[in-house]
């Protein structure tokens, strides 16, 4: 595991980017299959206004990019302090690298599967981590 507890946000950036170009491409894909025309469409649209009109499969990695967008900008917080106070330990990182990679199993099971027991089970257990991560935080902030 790298010393450094900012590589897990690191990884976890590029995750997000990779899952906005698999949301892109899932849905340029899917443009021309049920008929849409960018050239044509009304301005000011947004991901939103294709709900109902892309499959769900298809929308369902854009909804886990904007997942991606949402907890993990505390998680991003919760590393830097750590890091800044001199928190980084071997419990902190394997916290964030926890993290990480439920939420990237959380983005796979998402875009694919998508049963929300299984789903809200895996974000639970990234949300357990960053409670964690956010109270070891506080304690190397204070102390």
């Amino acid at each position: 595991m790298p010393e450094n507890l900012l590589a897990p946000g690191a990884v976890l950036a590029l995750w997000t980017l990779i899952m906005l170009g698999w949301a892109a491409v899932t849905r340029f894909q899917a443009f021309g299959k049920v008929g849409l025309d960018l050239k044509t469409a009304p301005p000011g649209g947004r991901g939103v206004d294709l709900e109902g009109v892309l499959p769900p499969l298809t929308n369902w990695k854009s909804h886990n990019y904007t997942h991606l967008l949402e907890q993990p900008t505390l998680f991003y917080a919760v590393i830097i302090f750590l890091h800044l106070s001199g928190g980084s330990t071997d419990l902190t990182r394997g916290l964030a690298w926890a993290y990480v990679v439920l939420r990237v199993i959380h983005s796979l099971y998402q875009a694919t599967v998508n049963r929300v027991p299984v789903r809200f089970a895996i974000f639970a257990l990234a949300t357990f981590c960053l409670i964690a991560l956010a109270l070891l935080a506080v304690i190397a902030t204070l102390g």
